[in-house]
């Protein structure tokens, strides 16, 4: 196999030749030298490029690779058709850039990563990645300690295609940022981590040219987050913002977002039209994490009226007033995760708000948020479509609460409780109730026994059952973790079905860990399979 055309055909011409010959001569007979011309013949050559190269979309890193090696036009349709790739980028690999983008010229996504231990590439190597990957719409940035802002200067000069850019534990700053936000007027997604150059006095960052087209924007573990001030109020079409682990004071810059969208509301009512720039893409997501924001913060980003999507996590400042604000103007409330942290300060009044204002809820998680029957019943009543619900270390949610989930939920689909004093009892209700119910975890809630669990699979046969005492889900094995893809020196994303073996060995080593991050893992695959969202580069 793999043969050129003209080669193969003349291969054949010649078995041809040699097989009239020596069957005229009575050597062999016909039948035994037809096998071995069908032996040796490429069956894909009339095989297109373009369908070669759909085939090689479903196979792993490792069997693309094998099969570059067949030959020399799986080698050049294997280069061509590859447009995801992820380097080790450690400074031994700047020699090998020219050859390794002359054969994967159409790359568009690009990872480049490199561990604490070795030194990463420097400006220079960036600046020729640029220069070889002229079609490059994504980038993603670990640990490339040697760039610098000169670097990220250049490269941004080269790409002006780039839509989505994440970058993390890197030392270039706000010079850098503010470069790439000028020059690519076409960045959709900016997600940024730990950069070292965003420190306290960093000049402002934003909003450049690329404002009216960003629609993401992520911060995470800055210590001077507030230098994106400019950036977060000027990109007037961002849709969601996420906010995790900042220092400082967030509440001002919440108000001057939540501000911006309602000055471009009175616009848009006073023209009538829908041509305002102020809110003709409003915030619909937003995360706060472990930030310093109070209801001061969650006030004002509820004049973002349409809203879908809101995180308050481990943000102990907010109470029952700021979730009751965003209950009664963001009425399109979709998913809704509050992390209490146990701080008592948001319980029953503000879920009792927002069964009454948000009747569209369809997934709903609490975490250490003592909640009781009175807004259960309430949510469970009002948000009639509420399909994935998650009840964490609480400890007023016990049977009462499990059975009016049972007897009112018709619509949901998903249920998690961990850490909660129920009982057998509660698991008996489910039996009967909540009849569109598919999966259900239970998890350190020590009044269950494993004999609930084994009635309730006899009582619902089609459910998947995963509880602390007894996993069962009809012979498959759920658990609650995510492994993210090993990083080679090269890797295609192309890969879809890669390492299945792999995957399943590590689950088997680290099975014990399956619970420390339940709710979260639980609800991110949940989510990704009812309402998938564009993720971060």
């Amino acid at each position: 196999m793999g043969q050129s055309p003209s080669t193969a055909l003349d291969r054949e011409n010649s078995l041809s030749d040699r097989f009239s010959v020596l069957s005229s001569s009575g050597f062999i007979p016909s039948e035994e030298f037809s096998d071995e011309i069908a032996t040796n013949l490429d069956y894909t050559v009339e095989i297109p490029d373009e369908c070669l190269a759909y085939v090689f979309q479903f196979l792993g890193p490792g069997d693309r690779k094998r099969c570059s090696l067949v030959c020399k036009r799986w080698l050049r349709v294997d280069g061509w058709s590859r447009h995801r790739l992820s380097l080790n980028a450690q400074s031994e690999i700047v020699a090998s850039l020219p050859s390794l983008f002359t054969r994967f010229d159409s790359v568009t996504k690009l990872v480049l990563r490199c561990s604490r231990k070795s030194i990463s590439i420097n400006d220079g190597a960036l600046v020729t990645i640029s220069i070889r990957c002229q079609n490059l719409t994504r980038l993603k940035l670990r640990g490339c300690r040697e760039i610098s802002d000169e670097g990220m200067s250049s490269f941004a000069q080269n790409s002006k295609n780039l839509r989505k850019l994440s970058c993390g534990s890197c030392m270039f700053g706000a010079k850098a940022l503010n470069a790439v936000l000028d020059y690519c007027k076409n960045l959709e997604e900016l997600s940024v981590k730990s950069l070292r150059g965003i420190h306290d006095g960093a000049e402002p960052i934003g909003p450049g040219a690329a404002a009216s087209s960003l629609k993401m924007i992520c911060l995470k573990e800055l210590v001077n987050g507030q230098s994106f001030e400019p950036l977060v109020v000027g990109s007037e079409n961002l849709k969601t913002l996420k906010i995790i682990h900042c220092l400082g004071d967030w509440d001002g810059v919440l108000q001057l977002v939540g501000n911006r969208n309602r000055k471009g509301k009175e616009i848009l009512n006073f023209n009538n039209n829908n041509s305002s720039n102020g809110n003709s893409n409003p915030l619909m997501e937003i995360h706060l994490e472990r930030l310093q924001v109070s209801d001061i913060g969650l006030s004002a980003i509820s004049k973002c009226t349409k809203i879908e999507n809101l995180h308050i996590v481990k943000t102990p400042e907010c109470s029952n007033y700021g979730l009751v604000c965003v209950a009664e103007h963001c009425k399109l409330l979709r998913k809704l995760h509050v992390d209490g942290w146990r701080t008592n300060r948001i319980g029953d009044e503000g879920l009792v708000a927002v069964a009454k204002h948000c009747p569209n809820l369809q997934e709903l998680v609490l975490i250490g948020v003592n909640a009781t029957h009175l807004s259960l019943a309430a949510i469970a009543s009002n948000c009639l479509k509420l399909e994935r619900l998650a009840l964490c270390g609480s400890g007023t949610i016990g049977d009462k609460e499990i059975e009016c989930i049972a007897a009112k939920c018709m619509a949901l689909k998903k249920l998690c409780i961990k850490g909660c004093p129920i009982s057998d009892i509660g698991i008996e209700a489910l039996g009967s109730g909540c009849p569109s119910l598919m999966k259900i975890k239970v998890r350190k809630c020590r009044g269950v026994s494993s004999e609930a669990g084994e009635w309730l699979r006899e009582q619902r046969g089609s459910m998947v059952i995963n509880m602390d005492a007894c996993e069962i889900d009809g012979g498959v094995n759920e658990i609650g973790v995510e492994f993210p893809q090993a990083v080679g020196q090269v890797t295609g994303a192309d890969a879809s079905t890669s390492g299945n073996g792999r995957l399943e060995l590590f689950r088997s080593k680290l099975g014990l860990f399956a619970s420390s991050n339940l709710v979260a893992c639980t609800f991110r695959r949940w989510s990704n399979s009812d309402d998938s969202f564009s993720s971060n580069l």
